[in-house]
């Protein structure tokens, strides 16, 4: 039976025409439901199932209201197609389950799909990321991981790791002297919260160098004393950086923490972070061919193009822009990209082609992240927007290749 795709889709449930009666909305409906069908096969579907038959009841009920005749079975098999036709669609043979916090737009995702994981659970609160992660694939993540009923949804289930690349927030270490301190307020502790309850085999953590030395080292030495003293974890930690060990031209170091269970992982000791690679790809490997969109370009009526000229005379490095001036890569790699660059930031990176001065594109941004830009989907959404997802992302080749050390001790 052919299906009558183009009458569904998932995206429907957001709009403002099926919102418009309040009885109708399930809190974070869409992903329920694409947590339900993504499980549909095995018995993970039943910690969704009674949310997800009332969100499609609902839909059917909306869908006739509208004079369009269908039945929930028919639902549930077209929004099946819409879920399981994606660039990334969740392995069929998997050797483990992970869960994805702070998901983004899914760079922990591909990684640990790529090593042979299953995700069983997935939130990011901002609503651009979850369009982009949606479309690639076919899960919505829940919510604002904070909130107890978005914890609520991670099922009882055994899961091998816990992968989160939280954001860094400065909280205060006032009360160290007094044992732990409190984690309260911070995303640490809800990170803490669902550790304790769930007992993950292995977390995976990512977040900015800086981390270790904020606060005179004080912040790090409470996260590692709180998954190992507290929660019994044996902690490894590392600054990597991903042109030295994801053989990706970015500049770009990354505080990784892997904490694994003794309890669950005898062979922990045996973890070890993975070794310094050479780097045999350059940026032409990651820059689109051809001339791009001109609005990309700087025109030499630009205040700051004499200047630019004068200093971006190398096609074979990428530029950093420092508020007022430029600076040369002398490794030729990409510097940093950060969240910032599409908003009018100090750190937006410029290359010179064939056809002038122009800024990356986002689909550059996010090749130079490790993404597969011969797959992944930039949904149609604002490029600022997609700048700061691909600045907020991490670069998967190196997540991936500790993800396989992982493996190793799993």
């Amino acid at each position: 039976m052919k299906l009558a795709k183009q009458n569904i889709s998932v995206e429907e449930l957001n709009t403002k025409t099926y919102q418009t009666i309040p009885s109708r909305i399930i809190e974070d409906g869409e992903a329920v439901l694409t947590h339900y069908l993504h499980n549909i096969h095995n018995g993970l579907s039943s910690h969704y199932k009674e949310d997800a038959m009332q969100v499609i009841k609902n839909y059917v009920e909306y869908k006739q209201e509208n004079n369009i005749s269908i039945v929930e079975e028919e639902a549930i098999q077209q929004f099946l197609f819409e879920v399981e036709n994606v660039p990334f669609p969740t392995p069929e043979n998997y050797s483990f389950k992970f869960i994805d916090l702070f998901a983004g737009i899914g760079g922990f995702r591909i990684a640990m799909q790529n090593a042979g994981g299953k995700c069983i659970y997935t939130s990011e609160w901002n609503k651009d990321a979850k369009i982009t992660y949606r479309e690639n694939f076919g899960e919505t993540p829940f919510g604002d991981i904070t909130k107890d009923e978005v914890k609520s949804r991670i099922p009882n289930e055994k899961i091998d790791v816990l992968c989160a690349g939280f954001p860094c927030q400065a909280f205060s270490i006032a009360g160290y002297q007094k044992g732990f301190s409190d984690t309260r307020g911070t995303l640490f502790f809800d990170i803490e919260q669902i550790i304790e309850k769930h007992r993950p085999r292995v977390v995976f953590l990512e977040n900015v160098k800086n981390l270790v030395s904020h606060d005179k080292g004080n912040t790090f030495k409470v996260i590692i004393e709180i998954l190992e003293e507290k929660l019994g974890y044996k902690a490894f930690y590392k600054v990597l950086n991903s042109m030295t060990h994801g053989n990706v031209p970015q500049n770009r170091e990354r505080i990784f923490i892997v904490a694994l269970d003794p309890d669950q992982v005898p062979n922990y000791e045996q973890f070890e972070f993975p070794k310094e690679m050479k780097l045999t790809k350059t940026i032409h490997d990651f820059l689109e061919k051809g001339k791009q969109d001109e609005k990309f370009y700087y025109p030499e009526t630009h205040q700051y193009y004499p200047e630019l000229k004068k200093i971006m005379t190398n096609k074979d490095t990428v530029y950093q822009w420092r508020r007022v001036y430029v600076r040369e890569n002398k490794n030729n790699v990409c510097p940093t990209l950060t969240a910032n660059m599409g908003a009018g930031g100090h750190n937006v990176p410029l290359i010179k082609d064939d056809f002038g001065i122009r800024k990356l594109t986002p689909k550059e941004c996010f090749a130079f992240q490790g993404y597969p830009m011969e797959n992944f989907i930039l949904p149609n959404i604002a490029n600022s927007k997609l700048y700061m997802q691909a600045g907020n992302s991490v670069t998967t080749s190196l997540v991936e290749r500790i993800s396989k050390q992982i493996i190793k001790v799993l």
